[in-house]
């Protein structure tokens, strides 16, 4: 049950989430408002572990896992996503990024020996196909010219350091690392890196002092990250790499589920179809037999 609460809360926030990085676009740079997101993450978590009184001593060894998961997951990938996107559309943004599922089957097989499961490959074919159907106008509409190859090139590159990211947080968790403390430092350290790169390329850090600017903030950094990012990461520790990764198909439908309202979006034939192939293979994922919770090192577990 609880799994299954972590799922929607996952697919239904960052899902969510496309819509707030819209009011993020603008005068502010997207690499500062990176910044601005984990940075804010960082200190509310790390707060909250100080109140209540969670373990944060951690072994030098730990705190460079740590840090690479912030830069993994919550930095680089982000910085050339936001680039990528200059010259991709949102709908061909979300195909590349879905390719994560098939990445993280792939890294957990060669990092974490995670065997290969048939039904979560049919689940994936699936789902992949759905996903490409859903966004076929702007599959279809790109060219490899104005930069098409640079922005694919990188869609991938951010998309392999997210699923590279997901494997060092299930290697974190089977070595005891909790979810809360590591998501803390490890917001923390890849804000720090992105700081030290909006230093190196000489952008302002700017701030726009508006409604739509500060809420949008203060929602993706709260729900977008600290509890998104809980929820996903626990289900990584708990399912694997490979079911969780399904949530990033499910979540592009309900952010057209909201396009549908705020935006106007028109649901065609495909893109229903689409829809109903992502959700056949959910169903696929929903058969496949629990894997074993991971062995912890009871040493490093909360205090």
């Amino acid at each position: 049950m609880q799994n299954i609460l972590f799922y929607l809360l996952t697919i239904l926030i960052w899902g969510s989430t496309w819509l707030a990085i819209k009011f993020q676009l603008g005068t502010v740079d997207p690499l500062v408002s990176v910044v601005y997101r984990f940075f804010l993450a960082a200190v509310i978590l790390l707060a909250w572990c100080r109140i209540t009184r969670l373990n944060m001593r951690f072994s030098l060894k730990d705190h460079k896992f740590m840090a690479l998961q912030g830069a993994l997951l919550f930095g680089f990938n982000y910085w050339l996503f936001y680039v990528a996107e200059i010259h991709l559309t949102s709908g061909l943004a979300a195909v590349i990024f879905s390719t994560v599922l098939v990445m993280n089957m792939i890294n957990g097989f060669l990092f974490l020996k995670t065997p290969f499961d048939t039904k979560v490959i049919a689940g994936g074919i699936l789902g992949l196909l759905g996903i490409v159907m859903v966004f076929r106008p702007e599959v279809a509409g790109f060219h490899l010219g104005d930069g098409g190859i640079t922005g694919v090139i990188l869609g991938f590159a951010a998309t392999y350091m997210a699923s590279l990211g997901n494997i060092i947080s299930a290697r974190n968790q089977k070595q005891g690392l909790p979810v809360i403390q590591t998501n803390a430092y490890g917001m923390a350290y890849g804000a720090f890196f992105m700081m030290l790169l909006v230093i190196l390329t000489g952008k302002s850090f700017t701030f726009v002092i508006s409604f739509s600017y500060t809420t949008s903030l203060i929602y993706l950094a709260v729900f977008g990250s600290i509890v998104a990012f809980g929820c996903y990461l626990s289900l990584i520790g708990r399912i694997g790499a490979d079911r969780a990764a399904y949530a990033t198909l499910i979540f592009p439908i309900v952010a057209l589920l909201i396009s549908t309202v705020w935006e106007n979006y028109h649901w065609t034939l495909e893109s229903v179809t689409g829809v109903m192939l992502i959700l056949s293979g959910n169903l696929f994922m929903l058969k496949k037999k629990p894997i074993k919770a991971l062995k912890l090192n009871p040493t490093k577990q909360t205090s």
